[in-house]
């Protein structure tokens, strides 16, 4: 194999180096092979990802090597690549890649970028975040079924409020499950939204759910990262490949598979396959953007009987009604 070839991606030939370079060990998966995946899965990537914002996680040696974040696009990129300017919470801006089709995708990869996190706005709506993001994070020693239990209480709790519910594997340990919203609210707000149906779910499942933004009160519970939602933070992409050496995909499903799913099982060489036989469970979740004004009357009624916002990661400026930034044990220490 020639160590340079051109790949049609969208219309364009997009420059793919070292195509044989092994990405992926354990079944010696290369750069060429993941190309090929996203050509595979191509329409229903860019439901999800075109026209947002994203940052790029590079390992120029795969999966098995060292790795940098990349939210700034490098000098000689492509003058057809888009961008737009983004910020961090201290206000710090940069350049950002904007998924405008399939050769974007391509030309990152040929860069090493071995994972792709976008932001939950589109770049031509920057105001208005069009996706709640529920993150449910399994603490040590939590198997799988912790995760698949505590994802179809989310379903059950939206289905009740009348928010639609997608899932998808994290391409790890847990679950993402998404809504799309209509453009009515920004970050702010989403989080807010985040954080109640966080606390409700604690409520309802006090043994198994948390809401506990510190660790040590956790125990063995999953956790509900309400932070995603948090302005400008991002979250693994739906159909991107997770840098690990069994390519695994972070894969949308069916509510119905969330009782059996393999999340192992779904990588680069199953899920194309996969996508053919079945189809794409968030085909239509982009045609019914959802009303979140249920989560944040939620919001309204906790703050209502006292509670106060819950804590912000530290690198985010401190919030009105936001409790101390100190762990519970420390503050003890301290009184």
């Amino acid at each position: 194999m020639s160590d340079e070839i051109l790949v049609e991606l969208a219309g364009r030939g997009v420059r793919i180096t070292s195509p044989n370079k092994v990405f992926f060990s354990l079944r010696d998966e290369t750069k060429l092979d993941l190309v090929e995946y996203y050509q595979a899965v191509e329409a229903p990537l860019m439901r999800t990802i075109a026209g947002r914002p994203t940052l790029m996680h590079r390992f120029p040696d795969g999966a098995s090597g060292k790795s940098f974040f990349q939210k700034r696009v490098p000098k000689g990129a492509p003058d057809w690549l888009e961008t737009t300017i983004v910020s961090t919470p201290n206000g710090t801006t940069s350049n950002a890649m904007v998924v405008a089709d399939l050769a974007h995708i391509g030309w990152a990869v040929n860069m090493g970028c071995l994972g792709f996190h976008p932001w939950p706005y589109l770049a031509a709506a920057e105001g208005h975040a069009d996706e709640l993001r529920i993150d449910l994070d399994p603490q040590p020693g939590q198997d799988f079924d912790s995760i698949r239990q505590a994802a179809l209480a989310v379903r059950t709790l939206f289905d009740e409020i009348g928010i639609a519910s997608f899932a998808k594997t994290t391409g790890s340990r847990g679950i993402h499950i998404y809504s799309r919203l209509s453009a009515h609210w920004d970050s702010y707000e989403v989080r807010a939204a985040a954080v109640a149906a966080a606390r409700e779910l604690e409520r309802r499942h006090p043994d198994t759910i948390t809401a506990a933004w510190w660790k040590e009160e956790r125990g063995d519970r999953v956790f509900v990262d309400f932070n995603q939602n948090a302005p400008h933070k991002t979250v693994f992409g739906a159909w991107c490949v997770r840098p690990r050496v069994g390519a695994q995909v972070s894969t949308p499903l069916f509510w119905d598979e969330v009782p059996d799913v393999d999340p192992e099982s779904l990588t680069i060489e199953s899920v194309p396959a996969r996508l053919e036989t079945i189809g794409d469970p968030w085909v239509d979740m982009n045609a019914n953007p959802q009303d979140l004004t249920p989560l944040l009357e939620m919001s309204r009624l906790d703050m209502a009987n006292g509670m106060m916002d819950a804590p912000w990661p530290p690198v985010y400026p401190k919030q009105p009604n936001e409790p101390p930034r100190v762990a519970p044990s420390r503050a003890r220490k301290k009184a």
